[in-house]
């Protein structure tokens, strides 16, 4: 084992899956006798998780490399995960990077890492991402102050014209349905009171003759588990059935991210989406009347190639005139690799900024609007930390985020309050009850 005194930080750029890799990456240094510190502490090892779904994201990674190694240049840095799959060469030409791994390896990155000394050229390991089935060899960490993320899938086949990801996280696997069950009966008993299911498309899981559904229903039996949310899933594999359980389940959160990239069908085509708007328009209206208090999630793209300002509206009008709560705004970036770099009629970067502009203040009014539905009601919030202020923060059972002026409370804890208020986006509770 490794001296107790030896430290290890960790970075997370990107999605909810990066954040529960991070977290599973974390335990094996902590098993392997690292004390685990802040990033940004000093550090003998920093793992930093990478995202590529933007040129953005990819800046951002390099930046904070050389960020690190200008603080603490005897850190031994490690850049793992969909960056590092792709873009290794832009990574070996900086200075101070001592390790890269690629998505099949990210999780056993601390195998990699004999004696943590600064090497005169980063060791590259990046090999084929199988299509198998996989477990996953972890121990759920004590004393929780979040909700824990469960991996369940990884990869995609659905090669959207924009999307970088099947080639950054390979083809569609799923974890096996034992080892999801051994996981989830691991972080409730470590104290965690709400789990959420994460993986690229977690919707097309399939492991034997088990589908998404299945797991679910397997989550919802652990009697310990207060809470269930699903993170992002896209809208052609959403079953019925989940819906239909979520309506009925004081477990099951009335919360849900779907994706929608745009309102306007041509560039749905164009993306090479699964649906058209007025199919994910029905879906979501469904939704929204079977699970009244839902507060349902979108992912929108301003700027893909040949989106006219008729095409901008019409993902403006989609946002506007449905149940979406709030819309993630992300702006079209041509990713080496995607069917979309062959599309003509770019966008230049002047328009994606102003349509990208709207489209945020569109959906913090549209957030508004729907916290502010529920003034004066009882919301059960699962606190996770203190701001500067010292309110008690969390999200609500449909993800409203709460501030509790209580000083009684403390992190990972269930509290029912009443909803006083709204400032700046977050919901004011006033506490009922423990």
């Amino acid at each position: 084992m490794f001296n107790s005194k030896l430290k290890a930080s960790f970075y997370t750029f990107g999605c909810r899956l990066n954040q529960a890799e991070t977290a599973l990456i974390s335990n094996t240094f902590r098993h392997k006798g690292y004390e685990l510190v802040e990033f940004g502490q000093t550090a003998d090892v920093c793992v930093i998780n990478s995202c590529t779904v933007t040129e953005q994201a990819d800046a951002k990674c390099r930046q904070l490399v050389r960020q690190v190694l200008r603080k603490n240049p005897e850190t031994f840095v490690a850049v793992v995960g969909c960056y590092a799959q792709i873009g290794s060469d832009a990574l070996r030409k900086i200075d101070g990077i001592d390790l890269i791994v690629g998505t099949q390896d990210k999780l056993r990155v601390i195998e990699f890492i004999d004696d943590p000394v600064k090497l005169p050229e980063p060791q590259v390991i990046k090999n084929k991402m199988t299509k198998e089935p996989f477990t996953i060899a972890t121990e759920a960490a004590a004393a929780p102050t979040t909700r824990a993320n469960l991996k369940i899938q990884d990869g995609c086949d659905f090669m959207c014209s924009f999307c970088v990801i099947p080639f950054t996280r390979g083809r569609a696997r799923s974890r096996a349905f034992c080892d999801i069950q051994r996981e989830a009966m691991q972080l409730v008993d470590a104290g965690h009171k709400e789990i959420v299911l994460t993986g690229v498309n977690i919707g097309t899981y399939q492991f034997e003759d088990k589908t998404f559904i299945d797991v679910v229903k397997m989550l919802l039996s652990i009697l310990e588990l207060k809470r269930l949310r699903i993170s992002s899933i896209e809208p052609s594999t959403v079953p019925y059935e989940l819906i239909d359980l979520m309506a009925d389940s004081e477990v099951l959160c009335p919360h849900l991210h779907i994706p929608v990239q745009s309102g306007d069908d041509h560039i749905l085509t164009a993306m090479k989406r699964l649906y058209t708007t007025a199919e994910y328009l029905k879906f979501i209206e469904y939704v929204a009347k079977r699970v009244p208090d839902i507060l349902i999630g979108t992912d929108i793209m301003v700027g893909f190639p040949s989106e006219s300002d008729a095409a901008f509206q019409a993902s403006c009008n989609l946002l506007q005139n449905s149940p979406l709560t709030y819309a993630h705004v992300f702006t079209f970036s041509e990713r080496g690799g995607t069917a979309a770099t062959k599309l003509k009629n770019k966008i230049s970067p002047a328009i994606k900024k102003a349509r990208s502009a709207k489209l945020h203040r569109l959906s913090e009014e549209k957030k508004h609007h729907f916290y502010t539905r529920f003034l004066g009601r009882h919301l059960r919030v699962l606190t996770e930390e203190q701001n500067e202020d010292g309110d008690w923060m969390g999200f609500s059972d449909n993800y409203i985020k709460v501030a509790i002026p209580n000083e009684n409370l403390s992190a990972n804890s269930l509290a029912t309050i009443r909803l006083a208020s709204i400032s700046a986006a977050v919901g004011i509770g006033e506490m009922v009850k423990i």
